[in-house]
């Protein structure tokens, strides 16, 4: 692998039609082919939806697997009924990526709805296909007026709470595909590798919660296949594939995807891991996180490997996702006065600043999967984020940041917002260089989301080295409250083509709109 650590509404979307018959013809594209056969057996299954990834103005990656070898096949139209389709021919999928392909869309119209279907064809005979999966997706906007819409949030099945049949399963999709976001960001945390499913799970007043259960989910995840299956478990949850057939992503990872609080060279001392070398495990789990999620710079056709990137969305804005795993040094007290590493690594920030400075978007949202000012403990001395608890001038992972603040302020790099999940409770910071010990910087906010299928958890500490202040705080009085005694949180950003205004709403499952502020645009920091 390149990858090496160091170590709705029904006038835009359409609903997701893969559970149809597909009893019509479909006019597969093989020369001189006639109408496919659609045997009762054998034929290839996308029992696991499809999913559609880093969409821009004119491209798109659409994801699928199949449940034995097929081969991928994408028909894109502008219409439902797929008159005058357009053809894609996609990968042969097999063992050696758990039967998982991407294929990528170019040349597509910006600013459109475009409807896909995506069909599996037996190799050794194309005649025989399986049912077509149905997904649709808007590509970015060209013009500045035709406004953008997303949501964010992240941390699934995490701390044992996993689809629940009794409450219908991951519900939070649902409401959010109902809002018809123009794509959802997920700032990490997207399986918990680490975190065991156990059937039920009796709660403090006595109910109990109960799980779907997999073999793989029965102990940490260690093996290549264990990983998938981390992968896989998600998609078992119907309201979480019709969310992916309707609403495109970015993905970015975090530490659970692996393993809790990892990091670059660490050695476990861990009992429930016979592999104690993370980078291993890191390995393991980079390969089924490509396999299993549409990331342009992990596809092998083009990408070089890595999780940071830029995804631009039209001229209102680009999307900087951040890897604060892959590069960072070890995780530590955080007092050094020298720290070139940090948590992004010296070239990552390279790379930020660089992307930064010829960013033409009105609004840059930096989507980071840790926060920047809330302490974030790992055990009793060291410290799992950048801050660290002491309120003065910035040290050892710090410096790093106050190095990227400095340069967004002498650059007048006008629109950046930091979005982030990871702490599971919702919140916005403020931070403003005359309440901070560090003041070279220009002001700017901080949104935080998130659980979307996890345990909730009390507020973290404020460190006052960049001076934030809490605007905005819901979060539960006590450690791992389950989901159906909490609700689960997400954000929007709704940025408006004509005025050029960025509005945050903080939402929490069930309809509420908790907070909403509304941020102006061409300021420095903001």
């Amino acid at each position: 692998m390149s990858y090496r650590p160091r170590i709705p509404s029904p006038g835009r979307r359409t609903v997701l039609r893969g559970s149809l018959a597909a009893s019509a013809a479909l006019a597969f594209p093989v020369a001189g082919a006639a109408a496919p056969a659609f045997a009762l057996s054998s034929r290839p299954r996308a029992g696991w939806g499809v999913q559609v990834g880093d969409v821009t103005a004119s491209s798109a990656l659409v994801w699928v697997r199949a449940d034995r070898p097929a081969r991928m096949l994408v028909e894109t139209s502008a219409t439902e009924s797929f008159r005058r389709a357009r053809t894609w021919y996609g990968p042969l999928l097999g063992p050696g990526a758990d039967f998982t392909g991407t294929t990528p869309l170019y040349g597509l119209p910006a600013g459109e709805q475009v409807h896909y279907r995506v069909t599996l064809a037996d190799p050794d005979d194309p005649r025989r296909t399986g049912e077509p999966v149905y997904g649709t997706f808007r590509t970015a906007p060209a013009r500045r007026r035709d406004g953008v819409r997303f949501l964010w949030s992240g941390d699934i099945a995490g701390q044992g709470w996993g689809i629940n049949p009794d409450i219908g399963g991951y519900r939070v999709y649902d409401e959010m595909r109902r809002l018809d976001p123009d794509f959802f960001l997920c700032s990490g945390d997207n399986i918990y590798a680490d975190g065991v499913i156990e059937p039920s799970v009796t709660l403090p007043d006595g109910r109990v919660w109960r799980n779907i259960t997999t073999e793989e989910k029965a102990k940490v995840a260690e093996t290549l296949a264990e990983y998938r299956g981390n992968f896989r478990y998600n998609l078992l949850d119907d309201n979480l594939k019709k969310f992916n057939a309707q609403v495109p992503s970015i993905i970015q990872w975090d530490d659970h995807e692996v393993r809790n609080n990892w990091y670059p060279g660490q050695i476990l001392d861990d009992a429930r891991y016979t592999e104690k070398n993370v980078n291993v495990l890191a390995a393991r789990s980079m390969q089924a996180f490509r396999e299993y999620f549409p990331v342009s710079t992990l596809h092998e056709s083009s990408g070089d490997g890595r999780v940071h990137r830029v995804v631009r969305h039209g001229p209102l804005l680009d999307v900087f996702v951040l890897d604060m795993r892959s590069f960072r040094n070890a995780n530590s007290p955080g007092r050094q006065p020298d720290d070139t590493t940090g948590i992004l690594g010296a070239e990552q920030l390279r790379w930020l600043k660089h992307e930064l400075s010829r960013s033409r978007a009105v609004w840059k949202v930096i989507a980071a999967d840790m926060p920047l000012g809330l302490v974030v403990t790992d055990g009793a001395a060291n410290f799992e984020a950048l801050a660290q608890g002491d309120p003065g001038a910035p040290l050892g992972r710090e410096l790093q940041i106050a190095e990227l603040l400095r340069f967004i302020k002498h650059r007048r790099i006008t629109g950046t917002v930091w979005l982030t999940a990871d702490v599971h409770y919702t919140s916005a910071q403020h931070y403003a260089p005359e309440r901070a010990a560090f003041k070279d910087f220009a002001p700017f906010w901080e949104f935080v989301s998130g659980p979307l299928a996890a345990g909730g958890f009390p507020a973290n500490a404020l460190d006052n080295t960049f001076g934030p202040d809490r605007v905005f705080l819901r979060a539960p009085d006590r450690a791992n409250v389950s989901p159906m005694e909490s609700p689960q949180f997400f954000g929007e950003v709704d940025i408006d083509g004509d005025s050029g205004e960025l509005t945050v709403r903080l939402r929490a499952q069930g309809g509420s709109v908790l907070f909403t502020t509304v941020l102006q645009p061409g300021r420095v920091g903001q």
